[in-house]
Parts: structure tokens; sequence; C-alpha cells
């Protein structure tokens, strides 16, 4: 049971569980960003009136975070969880629900690891689940909250226990039509001056992140859509363009990275974002992640006129017949060419490679290599895949899975191990020969192969196939 609320506290904390100090690659990165989604539900309740703080845990730690909450004693405490945060979230709870200062606190839980994984959370600590997008749940939620007794039965999108241990799940939240009407994200009340100072020491130049639209309308099998849907819902150009302003004289950064899943799924869009921008005489430097499919000369020329400086391009992998698994509807050799028109275009290009798809032979795995040294991205990311739950993926490996052996409370999804082709440790091989190969390729048309970074790359790659031999 909540006890009274304590007069003269902070109503609603919103949190998160990531700190950056615990996430070795990440300090080797260093690409930090601010949490996009508590600061957007910052800025609605600071529209609405209502009384709230940020605790960006970000550059924080585990005991200053619980200090600042035993300080503040919030009635409402909204917390962001994901994949990554979801035990740090998890021994945040149970250190409110028994800290005998804080047992008036409600624990509301938000963001895209809840929605199918509610009743766990819910045993695990949370009062309340948020399903789908949070601004108008969490202001409902708060504002219920004043009361003595509050009834959470009239508001959409949330998930809770009932007094007889049922679990009650409210009508789903409506999404947000016009997306405009979102005020932008409060970073003033966080301190993004350390995000911006982060940056600069390690690259040289600071960043900011800005988003442009909701949902994605594509069906990935292994990609989760469960905040915002299988929708695409955006702001408008004019909107984005506003927000860009508001950052260059408030924060003075050099580059932009939009969070955006498909930034040029709208042609029409992305010709508008370039006048507007024309126009209002507006100079940026940005990144975005978009599809093949979604591509064209005329797209390459509006990213470059706009200031696109790098475009990410989803392939997964480089065999055809990977890529039908995963329901990517793309053509892996349409892949490869627009990699390389817009490296011809002058504009960095980047790419994601995913190995470990169930059904997944070692010659796919040659085929991505391949595809990758065709290619010839500037860049690569390369995961070993796991299935995320309300996935198409995760549905499709459930029955061959540890899944029931885990202890949902101190594990993630990343820890579900599946049947696959090959031993689990078979692909951790396989990702270092992948990079190897391909940096060994690079050195050979350079010309640097005799040197010591292209014998190192050569080393490493017969290592690498070695050890997938051995491991088979």
């Amino acid at each position: 049971m909540l006890t009274n609320y304590p007069n003269g506290s902070t109503h609603v904390v919103f949190s998160h569980g990531y700190f950056l100090a615990d996430d070795p690659r990440e300090l080797q990165i260093m690409r930090p960003y601010p949490p996009l989604g508590l600061l957007y539900l910052s800025a609605w309740f600071e529209k609405h009136g209502v009384d709230h703080e940020v605790i960006d845990s970000t550059f924080s730690t585990s005991d200053k975070q619980r200090t600042r909450l035993l300080e503040c004693r919030p009635r409402v405490l909204a917390l962001y969880t994901n994949l990554m945060t979801k035990t740090q979230v998890i021994e945040l709870m149970q250190f409110v629900r028994n800290h005998e200062d804080l047992r008036h606190c409600l624990l509301l839980l938000g963001g895209p690891d809840v929605t199918h994984n509610a009743e766990a959370y819910l045993d695990a600590g949370a009062h309340l689940i948020a399903v789908g997008e949070g601004e108008q749940t969490a202001l409902e939620v708060a504002l219920e909250a004043r009361n003595e007794h509050p009834d959470f039965s009239w508001i959409s999108g949330v998930v809770y226990r009932l007094a007889n241990g049922s679990i009650q799940r409210n009508t789903p939240r409506t999404k947000l039509r016009e997306l405009d009407d979102l005020p932008f994200p409060a970073r003033h009340n966080i301190d993004l001056t350390l995000y911006l100072q982060a940056w600069k020491k390690a690259h040289g130049q600071s960043a900011v992140s800005i988003s442009t639209q909701r949902g994605c309308p594509y069906t990935c099998r292994w990609c989760s859509t469960a905040v915002y849907g299988q929708s695409y819902r955006r702001r408008s150009p004019e909107n984005v363009a506003d927000e860009i302003e508001m950052l260059q004289k408030q924060y003075g950064f050099d580059l932009i990275w939009f969070v955006d899943d498909v930034f040029t799924v709208s042609h029409k869009w992305l010709k508008e974002f370039h006048d507007v921008l024309k126009n209002r005489n507006i100079t940026v430097a940005f990144e975005c992640i978009t599809r093949a499919d979604r591509m064209n000369a005329e797209v390459v020329h509006l990213l470059r006129e706009s200031g696109c400086f790098r475009v990410w391009i989803g392939a997964e992998s480089g065999s055809q017949t990977v890529i039908d698994a995963m329901d990517r509807r793309v053509d892996v050799q349409q892949v490869q060419r627009m990699i390389r028109t817009v490296r011809e275009a002058g504009i960095q290009a980047g790419t994601f490679i995913m190995l470990g798809y169930p059904g997944e032979t070692e010659n796919d795995i040659r085929q991505t290599v391949a595809h990758l040294k065709a290619a010839n991205p500037d860049l690569f990311t390369i995961t070993v895949a796991y299935p995320i739950k309300g996935t198409g993926l995760f549905e499709e490996v459930q029955s061959v899975s540890n899944v029931a052996e885990l202890d949902w409370n101190v594990t993630s999804d990343r820890d579900i191990e599946f049947k696959r082709t090959y031993p689990r440790r078979y692909y951790d091989f396989a990702v270092r020969w992948t990079v190897n190969s391909v940096h060994w390729h690079k050195a050979q048309l350079k010309g640097e192969v005799f040197k010591p970074a292209g014998i190192v790359f050569g080393i490493k790659t017969a290592l690498a196939r070695v050890g997938m031999l051995l491991s088979r």
C-alpha cells in the first residue's frame, strides 16, 4: 500500500537506469545522447503546469540518484526502461519499495521493454505500466495520483494489478496524430552541456539528437515496435526547423543525429525539409538512418544539399535468403548500389550487419563478407541476432530457446539463446572474421596489405577463421 504523500515534495520525478560509467563499450565509443523520451514527457508536463523533475542518471551514479529521490520524495516516479537498463530499474524499484521514506511513491514504468513484459514488471515492483506513447498517459496518472484514493480505471494505456491479484489492462492509448502539438523536448531540465562536452572531448565535435517521426511502417521480424507501433507519423518540416534553430541559438552544437527509423521514408517530406532549410538559411550537419529502397539519386542530392554528412543504410545481411527470412523487403544488390552511390556523392555511408539469424549458414556469412567488400561502406556495425519479446523472431524461436531457464529479473532478451545452425561460440569468431576480412580487403585496395595494419588484419582474419572451424 502507498502511504500518505508528504507535503512539499516534488510531485513527479522522471528518471531512467542508464549509467555511462557502467558501460565499457560506450565509454570507448563516447557518443552519449540524452533521454529524449523523458524530455518529451517533461515538456508535456511543463505545458500542463504539473510539478516535476528530471533526474538524468547518464553522467551520475546509482547512489546520487537514490539520494536525490530521498530529498524530493516524489508522489510518482516515472521510469523509462529498455533492454539495457532493465536490471538497474528493477534494483531501483526494490530500493523505493523497501525504503520507509518512499513508501508513498507510485512507480510508473514505460519504454520499449514493458509492453510485452508488463506482468513481470508488476511482479518486480511496479505499480503501473504505461503501454505505448507516454505523454498523455503519464499526465493522467500524475493528476489522478493527487487524489487520496486514486482510481486508474479510466486511464487508457495502463496495466496494473487489482486488489484480487488479477491483471487489469485498460483500453489502448490512442496515438497522437499531430506531432507538431508536442512541445520540444525539455532539454533545459537536464545538463545538456555534459553531453556536448563529452562529444567534444572525444571527437572534436558536439552533437544533439532530434526526433522527427514516430513509428515505422516496415515489418522486419527482429525489430520491436512496442512503443509507437507499426505506424508513420511525422512532424512538419517547419516544426523540425524551428527546433534546429532553437538548439543552435541555445547550445551551439556541431552535428545532429536524427533518431528516426527511416529518415527518407517520405520523399515529399524530405523535399519540403530541404526547401525549408534553404529558405530560412539554416545550415546544419547531420546523420540519419534509412533503407536502400527509399533512396534514389534525387534523395541523395536532397540529403547532401540539406547537410547530411553520413547516412546509415540498413541491410543486416549480404545473403538474400537471410534478408527474405527477416522480412526486410529489400534487395541486397540495391543496398550495395545505394551505398556506393552515397559515397560517390560525397556522403559517408554506414551499414548494419546481423549474424546468427535462424537458418543462416556459413555460405550466407561468406555472402555477407562479399557484400561488405563490394559495397565498401565507410562504417559498419555487427551484432549477433537475439530475439526481443513481441517480435516475429521471438515467436519463431521461442520453442527452441532457453527462455524458460532464465531468471527474468537479472537477465534480458540479449541473454536468450536459441537453436542456431552452429554453436553460439562460432558466431563470436564469425563476427571477428567478418570485421577483419573487410578491413584486410580495404588494406589491399589501398596497397597497404604489407604495412603493419594490413598484416595485423591478415593475421586476425586467419585466426578468426580457425576459431570458426574449431567451434563448429
